[in-house]
This record gives C-alpha cells, sequence and structure tokens, in this order.
C-alpha cells in the first residue's frame, strides 16, 4: 500500500471551500473544483514508496503485472482504467456527452491520421477510450440528465410566442420521441449566427415573464445569465431534472447527455479526456458530431443500485473499468475487495487498513491509499467513511 498526494483541479465551476475542509487546508478564495485520485496524465497522484515518492503513472509502468495485477494489466494495457475524483461544483459544469468504446476508437483514428494534435482546442477525442462515469451524492445533488418525454417540454412552452417556442414547439410534435428529441437539440445547436442572440434574448426574457414554471424554472435564467448567448440554457429544458440526496447514484453511460449543476460527490469514471460538448460552456463545440453521439431515447433516470457485500455497498455498472465501494459512515469492520488495484480516500473520521500480507496503515479525513494488487486481502475497521474504486468485473 502506498498512500497517495493528489492533484486538485481549478476548474471556473469549482466551490471554494469544499475541497480544502477534506483536505484540511485554509480555502484560498479560489475555485478548487475536483480532486484526481489515480494515474490520468492530465493530473497523476503521486505514491509515497519506500524508496521515495513516485509518479503512479511510473510505478504501474515498472511492474504493471504485479501493481494492477496480470489479468487487468492484459486486458487494459497496462494502465490503471480508472479515474477517482471527489468532484465540488458551485456552478454549472458543461451540458455533455460521452462517446462509446466503438466511436471513441474510430474518432481518435480518424482524427490521428488528420494530423489534429492531442492537444488542440477543436480536437474531439483525445484518447482511444469511452467514458462511463458512476457519480455518488455526498449531499444534496443538482443535475440535468438524459431526455424527459418530448410532450413534458411542449407544454411548459405552451404560453409562449416567441419565434424559438414556437418552432420547437413544432420540433417536439413529432409522434416519434427519437425524431423530435433530435429535431430540437439540432435547432438549437445549429442557430444561424445572424439570429442567435435574439431568439435566445427573447426566449429567456418570455420564459422569465410568464412563471412559475416547474422544475425547470429558474434554471433556464440562471443558465442564461451565467452563459449569454449559449443555447444549452434552453436545451437544459429537454432533459430530466434530478436532486440526488446523499447515498444515491447515477450511472451515465455513453450517450446520455447531462450537465452537473451543483453539489459535492465522489465520481468514478473510465480514466478518458472524451467529450462532446453541447454548450454551457467557452468551450469547443462540434454540433455535427456530438448530435451523431447522443442517444435521443427517453429512459428512466439511470440510478445506479448498490450491492451489499461484507460490510460495504458496492457499485458495479455496466462498465469493465471501475466498480465503486462505500464503507460507512459510522463505525466499520469491512473488507476492501480483492481483485486488481484500489484507490481509497477517506472522507471523515479515522480507519485502520489492516493488512494479512505487510504493513497495515491508518486513513483520516482526506488522507488516500493506492492499493497494489499483490497486497493480499485488506480489513477496514474504525469510525469513518471510505470510498474505494476497484476495477470492474474482470
Amino acid at each position: 500500500m502506498h498512500r497517495l498526494t493528489n492533484q486538485v483541479r481549478p476548474y471556473a465551476w469549482g466551490a471554494r471551500a469544499a475541497i480544502p475542509r477534506l483536505l484540511g487546508t485554509d480555502p484560498d478564495g479560489t475555485p478548487q473544483a475536483e480532486l484526481w485520485l489515480g494515474a490520468h496524465h492530465g493530473a497523476p497522484s503521486t505514491a509515497h514508496c519506500e524508496d521515495g515518492p513516485r509518479p503512479l503513472p511510473r510505478l504501474i509502468a515498472d511492474d504493471p503485472g504485479r501493481v494492477l495485477g496480470r489479468a487487468t494489466a492484459d486486458r487494459f494495457g497496462g494502465r490503471l482504467p480508472f479515474l477517482l475524483k471527489f468532484l465540488a461544483a458551485e456552478a454549472p459544469l458543461s451540458l455533455q456527452v460521452h462517446p462509446d468504446a466503438t466511436r471513441a476508437r474510430s474518432g481518435f483514428d480518424a482524427e490521428e491520421r488528420a494530423g489534429i494534435p492531442v492537444d488542440a482546442p477543436h480536437r474531439n477525442y483525445r484518447d482511444p477510450h469511452h467514458k462511463p462515469e458512476l457519480l455518488l451524492a455526498l449531499e444534496p445533488f443538482e443535475a440535468l440528465c438524459g431526455f424527459r418525454e418530448p410532450a413534458a417540454t411542449a407544454a411548459e412552452l405552451s404560453g409562449l410566442t416567441c419565434e424559438l417556442a414556437v418552432l420547437l414547439r413544432g420540433d417536439l410534435a413529432v409522434s416519434d420521441t427519437h425524431a423530435a428529441l433530435r429535431a430540437g437539440l439540432t435547432r438549437l445547436l445549429t442557430l444561424p449566427d445572424r439570429h442567435r442572440d435574439r431568439l435566445l434574448d427573447d426566449f429567456v426574457s418570455e420564459w422569465s415573464a410568464s412563471g412559475p414554471h416547474g422544475l425547470h424554472g429558474d434554471i433556464v435564467v440562471d443558465l442564461a445569465t451565467r452563459y449569454p448567448g449559449d443555447p444549452g440554457a434552453v436545451a437544459s429544458l429537454l432533459l430530466n431534472r434530478v436532486t440526488l440526496w446523499p447515498g444515491q447514484a447515477l450511472f451515465l453511460p455513453a450517450g446520455n447527455l447531462h450537465a452537473y449543476l451543483q453539489g459535492t460527490a465522489v465520481e468514478v469514471m473510465a480514466s478518458s479526456d472524451n467529450v462532446l460538448r453541447a454548450g454551457l460552456t467557452a468551450k469547443h463545440v462540434d454540433a455535427s458530431e456530438l448530435l451523431d453521439v447522443v442517444d435521443f431515447s427517453v429512459l428512466p433516470i439511470p440510478y445506479a443500485q448498490p450491492g451489499f457485500l461484507e460490510g460495504r455497498r458496492e457499485f458495479r455498472p455496466a462498465a469493465p473499468e471501475f466498480a465503486l465501494h462505500e464503507i460507512g459512515p459510522g463505525r466499520v469492520t469491512a473488507h476492501l475487495p480483492g481483485e486488481g488495484p484500489t484507490v481509497v480516500l477517506a472522507l471523515r473520521g479515522r480507519v485502520e487498513l489492516v493488512a494479512e500480507v505487510g504493513q497495515g496503515l491508518t486513513l483520516q479525513r482526506g488522507e488516500s491509499v493506492f492499493v497494489q494488487a499483490d497486497s493480499g486481502p485488506i480489513k477496514v475497521e474504525g469510525h469513518g467513511h471510505v470510498i474505494a474504486a476497484t476495477v470492474g468485473a474482470l
């Protein structure tokens, strides 16, 4: 087992106090959005080994069969396939979708052949991997997630007379829900440049004046204020608005259009940078590519249901790269899953990691550890709240 030092990502939407509170540091007034725990090249953790600190990717590369386990190393090409994050959102993240594995590979290969630098702002596919993700709320967490029935959106637009509302009602009136949602989102993402600001301003002004509305009532105006001229504010009406309570989780597979709005959570995902954005961002938006990737199905909100095993709750969605395990809060006696490598983060309290092979260690709030695949069974004892990420079913 190796203690970790992890990097904080200072994205503009981040909260000021949540991550410093976790780490026991003083806030400096700047946004601190995500704490990354893993071997992702963008912000890799540092593992503290007996011979000194070493970047986690280097520790893995030196002996992937031992560190990751042979099955994991062979399946994922000698890399840690998941990334664990502590996420603290004070403002909305971009409206986005992730490609499936086939699309990620073909898109990456095509952009490589085209000679587009991997760090170019207009690049869509920065690696050949898909990026399913699971989010577990630690406090009430607001999100937009997946399409609702187009008739529900049309009903909320029924009293509006501005041009964009009338056009959207026509799009959403198509009997085939896939076609209706595709038409509505396509319209919003392809508004003519010369008319975009006027159409959006007229819509937001009338929407604001005609309230009150339902669950989406305040969010359209809030998003439009934060992102003037961005059609993502109106596109939010096509999606489900979701409130997760502590302990509830969402699994977001490929094609699910979503945006996180506010709250604190832990997130585990396949280690990839592949994000296609629809709005609520100043970053690159490729409407054509995104519309080909989005799943326009009307589906139930994708809540992830845990199982219970050996004193822990575990989430094992349909993603081979990762599983998420929650131990506590409270007095705990549990075992970490015994397959492959594990990243452990203590959210509160104090627990002992008791190893059958080698030395154990103590974790307190904000501390984390990387457990190699060859570490043997690990027991967790104490009083606290612990999150562990592992590889999914092999």
